[in-house]
């Protein structure tokens, strides 16, 4: 059993609250009282003038990505050095060097699992990422955690995590956002077009800051670059009604997913 301080109780900070309460002793603060509903069975502090006294073992920030590092700024006066620092962020720019530069130890993870599109009754065909940099205590505690929701658990560095990441959110977030600026306001039949639709009106429903910063990672603009090409690929061959051309492609496609 651990003290777990969460900073942030959003979604993705609740949901970590109620998880982690059941096998630890877990304190909450957030900004917004209104967030703090139905965590009335953990304890909740009012100001960070009030963890000294709860002297967490593990600092768990969950505020908004933009906000993570300045948050963390504001907390480590009031933490013991033996305290541990943790991060959810889904990009991870920024965060070694803070981590080096505070002296803490330190737990990098990402859940590959949005609050929009999860189902948190049943997480088996989710994953969790553990930064390889992380402090083996504290990589080993979230893997233990995760473990138990039958996550499956991929460890990448820092770098390698923002380059995945690019690869596997920006490319079907940049997708989706390309869909969605196509779209008139009004009822279409189809089935795909409804389950593009749906995973349109999904993505439109997490917060603007952190989609703008999966977007404003580095290697995103790579990724758009592939997208490019392969729009420029098929508008050559929907011009030229090619079907050979359109069968290879077609072929190739079905070889990338592994159809």
């Amino acid at each position: 059993m651990m003290r777990v301080f969460i900073l942030g109780t959003g979604r993705m900070g609740a949901w970590f609250a109620q998880e982690l309460s059941a096998e630890n002793n877990v304190a909450v603060l957030d900004r917004d009282p209104e967030k703090l509903a139905g965590l009335e069975q953990l304890q909740v502090l009012s100001t960070l003038e009030e963890l000294p006294g709860f002297a967490p073992e593990l600092v768990l920030n969950c505020v908004g990505l933009h906000q993570t590092i300045p948050a963390f700024a504001q907390i480590l006066p009031f933490l013991g050095k033996d305290a541990i620092l943790a991060d959810i962020t889904s990009v991870k720019r920024g965060m070694q060097d803070f981590y080096v530069r505070s002296g803490f130890r330190f737990a990098s993870v990402h859940p590959m699992f949005g609050p929009t599109f999860a189902n948190y009754s049943d997480l088996k065909r989710e994953n969790a990422v553990i930064i390889s940099e992380s402090d083996p205590t504290a990589a080993q505690f979230f893997a233990r955690f995760f473990q138990t929701l039958q996550l499956h658990i991929f460890r990448y560095s820092f770098q390698e995590h923002d380059r995945i990441m690019a690869y596997s959110l920006a490319t079907p977030f940049v997708s989706t956002l390309v869909f969605g600026g196509c779209m008139k306001s009004e009822a279409l039949p189809g089935t795909t077009f409804r389950k593009h639709m749906e995973i349109a009106r999904g993505l439109m429903r997490e917060d603007d800051h952190l989609l703008a910063e999966i977007l404003f990672n580095p290697h995103t603009l790579g990724q758009i670059q592939k997208v490019s090409e392969q729009l420029s690929e098929l508008a050559g061959i929907i011009q030229q009604r090619d079907f050979g051309r359109m069968q290879r492609y077609l072929d190739h496609v079905r070889e990338n997913i592994h159809e």
